[in-house]
């Protein structure tokens, strides 16, 4: 609930318009706290690119950079460290 919150925090800026809704963004974040096992990825951890990877497999966005994903989990307080992504994802 805290990661939410810290995504939903964040106002509004002038500028672009957003490319993403809440919903994809919590559903990626979400991502990042499954193990990369249950998406048949070979790897030990998320990184940003094999999120977005993911995220486009699943049809949660068209299209995104392995950097908007790392700024969603840069505002939810989210490394792609096995360890410390673990933690967060259990409270």
């Amino acid at each position: 609930m805290v990661l939410i919150k810290g995504i939903l925090s964040h106002r509004p800026r002038p500028g672009t318009t957003k490319s993403f809704t809440v919903e994809q963004v919590v559903q990626i974040v979400a991502i990042a706290c499954e193990e990369c096992e249950k998406s048949d990825r070979p790897v030990s951890h998320w990184t940003p690119s094999e999120l977005a990877d993911e995220a486009i497999k699943r049809g949660i966005v068209e299209k995104i950079s392995p950097r908007s994903v790392g700024r969603f989990l840069k505002r939810s307080d989210i490394t792609t460290t096995s360890r410390s992504l673990l933690v967060k994802c259990q409270n």
